[in-house]
């Protein structure tokens, strides 16, 4: 049964990410404003 399963590989790498990115994101999804109104989605940027 062990040859079943393949062995665990460490394929995954961390990201490092700069600032600027992260403030980006973090204002992107503060000005994202989702309205739903009887089955329809509305997506608005508030800037």
């Amino acid at each position: 049964m062990e040859q079943i399963y393949p062995r665990q590989q460490n394929k995954c790498k961390l990201v490092k990410v700069k600032p600027e990115r992260v403030k980006l994101l973090l204002q992107y999804s503060k000005a994202l404003n989702i309205v739903n109104h009887k089955g329809l989605t509305f997506e608005n940027n508030l800037n």
